[in-house]
């Protein structure tokens, strides 16, 4: 972990969609978390479960390398990745893309700052059932 002034020099440098070849050093629980990448940052690369593969004997064993562009990266200090190799994407990427940011063709090149704590609005939307959450990764 690195020191939170570190954090906010290095997300300062980060732009949603910026693409990493990463290898793929930890599959802590294939089918249930993700994995963690190096993209020779000093903080970790994170793919979500949401972006691989159902069956987890398809996800990227560790050792691989691979393509990954950012989706998110917060205050976790941690950067949420997901594979630009559609052998490693789960089979509708593209419907799950459309469905959680709908808005991400038009966020690609943006600066990834921030966005701080959530508004009541969001943490309201984030609490129902029938939609993703607002802004998340």
């Amino acid at each position: 972990m690195v020191i939170d002034a570190e954090w906010d020099r290095i997300r300062r440098g980060l732009c949603f969609g910026q693409v990493f070849e990463g290898t793929v050093v930890k599959v802590p629980r294939p089918g249930a978390t993700g994995l963690f990448v190096d993209i020779g940052l000093t903080v970790a690369g994170f793919v979500d479960v949401v972006w691989l593969p159902e069956e987890s004997d398809d996800w990227p064993a560790e050792g691989t390398v691979a393509g990954f562009e950012i989706w998110w990266a917060d205050s976790r200090q941690q950067i949420r990745l997901r594979p630009l190799d559609s052998r490693y994407q789960r089979n509708d990427f593209a419907d799950s893309e459309a469905l959680i940011r709908p808005h991400w063709p038009s966020e690609v090149g943006q600066p990834v700052l921030d966005p701080g704590p959530p508004t009541l609005d969001e943490a309201r939307s984030a609490l129902r059932s029938d939609r993703p959450p607002a802004n998340s990764p």
